[in-house]
């Protein structure tokens, strides 16, 4: 008896075992099924049905590549970064031997297939015209706009690559930057603020709807009063920014400027309007100017790209800037 006690134990050991395993293998089987089910995301096109974790991502825009990278995937394929060859440089390691599949407003179909993504990411307000094509490739998901608050954009963009969770720190991360940011500033967060962006033959004055303006107004800056004449929700740029002549550089006053200049890849043409502009009586005659608060940016960091790591830059600019 005492050998088939043993035997039977051993028997009912074995089984036990078997039957555990196979409801491991069970649970892992349902757990990659959850992982790989499709998800459905609501976008500015419609909807998107994605599976599982995307690997293969093509980004359409300069911020949405930016958020891509933030969350710990390179993209195979982005739109080629307004400046830099062909990247800006903020992101050129990052991006290392991805494909340029165009600019942001003329993308290559052809290239974008070749590349077989997953998902594609891009924008109703730069390639709404070649959505139709781009979701026969692949899911696509398509922010509204590329104006104002980052933040939406990189949700929507997070939750097509399942990276919900990581995208949710990052932007308290962000958030936590931005109120240590403005405790620090203190008093100096009363100044009014000035930004002026340079173009060929042209001047802009930049508002609450751009990229830098939305980052002033989570730190608490005020814009200059004065300037709100020239915006109307109804223009075709509404708030983010007004084309003006020289005669209006003196409603470029404030308590602080700062100015960026656009110079594209290969153009710099921008330069000789900034050089213009800036040496004109009228610029010169601003108080601002007189008492030297006038500071250059980077036109890379502080607009075009306008993602979430240019964000974290501008943010601590601002604090070096008035730390000065």
């Amino acid at each position: 008896m005492s050998n088939f006690k043993k035997l039977f134990t051993l028997l009912l050991t074995s089984i036990t075992l078997i039957v555990l395993a196979a409801c491991g293998n069970s649970s892992k089987e349902t757990s990659d099924h959850k992982t790989e089910a499709a998800k459905t995301i609501k976008h500015a096109m419609g909807t998107a049905d994605i599976k599982g974790t995307p690997k293969r991502v093509v980004v359409l825009t300069n911020e949405g590549t930016e958020a891509v990278l933030a969350l710990g995937i390179k993209p195979v394929g982005a739109a080629k970064s307004y400046e830099g060859d062909p990247w800006y440089d903020h992101i050129k390691e990052q991006m290392g031997d991805a494909v340029v599949i165009g600019t942001e407003s003329e993308i290559s179909i052809e290239k974008i297939a070749s590349l077989k993504p997953d998902l594609i990411i891009g924008t109703k307000m730069r390639q709404e015209k070649d959505y139709d094509k781009l979701k026969k490739i692949a899911p696509t998901v398509f922010s509204e706009t590329l104006r104002g608050d980052f933040k939406s954009n990189f949700e929507l963009y997070s939750r097509a690559l399942n990276k919900e969770a990581e995208g949710k720190q990052l932007l308290k991360n962000y958030d936590d930057k931005v109120a240590t940011t403005k405790k620090a500033l203190g008093d100096q967060t009363k100044q009014q603020v000035s930004v002026v962006r340079f173009m060929t033959d042209k001047s802009r004055i930049y508002y609450t709807d751009s990229f830098s303006g939305v980052i002033f107004e989570q730190l608490g800056f005020p814009r200059v009063p004065e300037q709100e004449k020239f915006f109307k929700d109804n223009d075709k740029l509404g708030k983010l920014a007004v084309d003006l002549g020289k005669e209006a550089i003196p409603d470029m006053n404030g308590d602080v400027l700062f100015y960026f200049t656009f110079m594209p890849t290969g153009d710099d043409s921008a330069l000789t309007t900034e050089k213009e502009w800036t040496a004109d009586p009228l610029w010169k005659n601003l108080d601002v100017v007189k008492k030297g608060n006038v500071h250059k940016v980077d036109d890379a960091i502080w607009n075009t790209s306008g993602g979430i790591l240019s964000a974290n830059i501008v943010v601590d600019e601002i604090k070096e800037i008035f730390s000065k």
